[in-house]
This record gives C-alpha cells, structure tokens and sequence, in this order.
C-alpha cells in the first residue's frame, strides 16, 4: 500500500526495517514519545527524540537500549531517511518523517497546535501520506486558550483555600501534570504529588530546570499542603490514599470535560478542558498544513475525520485501527 504499512505488530516500514510505535516487542522500534500506549516495553531497541531519554528509561526500565535524534535531524536506516519534527503534545514528542526514492510519509503520533511552554511547539510536516491521530476529532471539541484556563483553575483553588478545602488535580503524570506546575507556578503555588507524578517530575528535571513536587506522603504535614496544589493521576482519583487530605474539592484536566455530563460521570467537584490533544480547528489546520494528498486517521473519532477530510478536501483517506489510546493512563 505504500511506504508504511499496517500490521497486527504496528506501523512498519518494509524498506527500512523498523516499525514506528510498535505494540508489540520488535527489533527496531521508532518511538513518537514516551506515553506507554505509543511506546511499549519488551523491544530491542528504540529510536527516539533527545528529550524522551530519561522519560523512556523511567517508563520502560534502565537497561532498555535507546537511540536518540534531536529534531529536525536526520539518519538513514537501509537508504530509508528518518527525522523527527516537533509535535506539541509532551516534552519529547515528535511526528516521524520517512522518505524513500522521493515518497514522504509523516507518521504525527499524538499532537496539539497551542504552544503551552512546556514543550518545542507544532511544526508541520510536507508529506504525501500523512497518519493523524484523531482523539477529538468531532467540531464539538474547540480548547479555549490555555491562559484562560489556567487563570480558571488558580481563581479555583483559592476559593478552595477559603473553604478550608485541600485542592486535588487530576491529570496524567507525563505531559498534563508538567503544563499544570509550569502554568501555575507562575502564580506562586506549590505542589505536591502522588510518586507517579513526583518521580516523572525526577526525570523532566534531567531534561532541563523545572518547577519542584514535593513527595505527598502521610507524614506531610496538612497545614502546608493546604497551602498548596495536590496533583495525582487520573486513573487514580479514588485511591483510598485520599482520605487523609479531607475535605477536599477534585478537578479534573481533560478535554473530555469539553462535554457536558463529563464532570458529574467522574464524580469531580470541577472540569477544566484542558489536552494535550488537537481540537477539531487544530486537527484540519494540521493536516491541510503537510499538503499531503493521502491521510490515514487512527485512534478516537476517526471515521468521522476522514469522512470530512474526503467530502470537504477531496482527500484520499483511510482509517486504520491501532492499539494507541487517549494518552497513556
């Protein structure tokens, strides 16, 4: 079918030999980023941005054996052209560029458009075949910008701090959680954190200066984390763990909080719409930026992306069924 094809193991490049964002263990596996539905233990080695070193050690244990290319940079595997290009969705993201005899492919991984100071802003990619992902893509999803929501969660957590209430974040420990302590650090707030978001925190800070998490354990005194911001995974949210930090209010940072009902089905006290996902707006700017002719979608409302994308753009397009999910929790 082309230059990359679909497999039972992954996205796999026959000329090159390698698979991008394999879910299952392979010789060479050619990593988007360090989310572990897009990069899964048990391959023999990987491929991936500078950035993502230490994320995917910490992710994926000490002696996995990783290549890494800084973006915008080049090698060939088997005269195969391989370079990774900034995606916006978490320090270390990239979107994959392969070219072989003139045919460019750009596999995007995951990605967002808004720049959220954290990570090397979107570039697009020009390509004949393009792979997007498609998580929101239905119109009803439209971000508002991040400084918006932002000042939305700070407002919160004071109004929370008047009630006498302890304020819980929820948000994924790698990408959510480090836009929420660089934003928010900005106001003066100090944060603690569940080990899951303590430890990734560890690793940013190999990458490059970063705002400190202080370890929530049970003997943190609940004067002091009063004063400040409790950030947790979201898988975690009903962890018994909670009880001692009473009362409390929970938020949750999602895009899915876009749609109302969200907020009252995870049983949270606030919503804020906030991915690292593009929304509808940024999914068609995205694509119609790459110039490409063919766009396969995959993981989330992909059926109703490619219709658009063939009805409105006349664009050839596909959809492929992956093992890749929302992010990585």
């Amino acid at each position: 079918m082309g230059l990359i094809t679909f497999t039972d193991k992954g996205l796999y490049c026959r000329e090159g030999d390698f698979y991008i964002d394999p879910w299952q263990p392979v010789q060479r596996a050619v990593t988007t980023h360090a989310h572990s539905d897009h990069a899964r233990w048990g391959s023999r080695l990987y491929l991936a941005h500078t950035d993502s070193f230490y994320l995917l050690k910490a992710r994926l244990g000490e002696a996995t054996q990783i290549q890494t290319l800084g973006y915008n940079q080049s090698l060939s595997i088997n005269n195969v052209k391989i370079s990774f290009h900034p995606a916006g969705h978490i320090i270390g993201s990239a979107q994959v560029r392969v070219e072989y005899k003139g045919e460019v492919w750009a596999v995007s991984g995951d990605y967002k458009l808004e720049d959220d100071g954290v990570t090397a802003p979107f570039e697009p990619v020009k390509c004949n075949t393009f792979i997007t992902e498609s998580t929101f893509g239905l119109p009803i999803y439209q971000w508002r910008p991040q400084a918006e929501i932002m000042e939305n969660i700070h407002r919160w957590v004071l109004r929370n701090r008047e009630m006498g209430r302890y304020s819980v974040l929820s948000a994924y420990s790698l990408g959510k959680a480090q836009r929420l302590i660089h934003a928010l650090s900005a106001y003066g707030h100090k944060f603690y954190g569940h080990g899951a978001i303590y430890y990734m925190n560890l690793a940013i800070q190999q990458i490059r200066p970063f705002p400190d998490v202080t370890y929530l354990r049970p003997e943190t005194p609940k004067e002091e984390v009063k004063n400040g911001i409790i950030i947790m995974p979201s898988s975690d949210t009903n962890n018994p763990w909670l009880r001692k930090w009473q009362p409390s209010a929970t938020g949750i940072c999602s895009g899915w909080m876009q749609v109302r009902g969200a907020q009252r089905r995870r049983n949270a006290d606030a919503g804020f719409s906030l991915s690292d996902h593009a929304d509808w707006p940024g999914l068609l700017e995205a694509i119609k930026a790459t110039g490409a002719e063919t766009v396969y979608v995959t993981h989330g409302f992909s059926a109703p992306l490619a219709r658009y994308l063939k009805e409105e753009y006349g664009l050839k397009t596909g959809v492929v069924q992956t093992a890749f999910g929302e992010d990585e929790e």
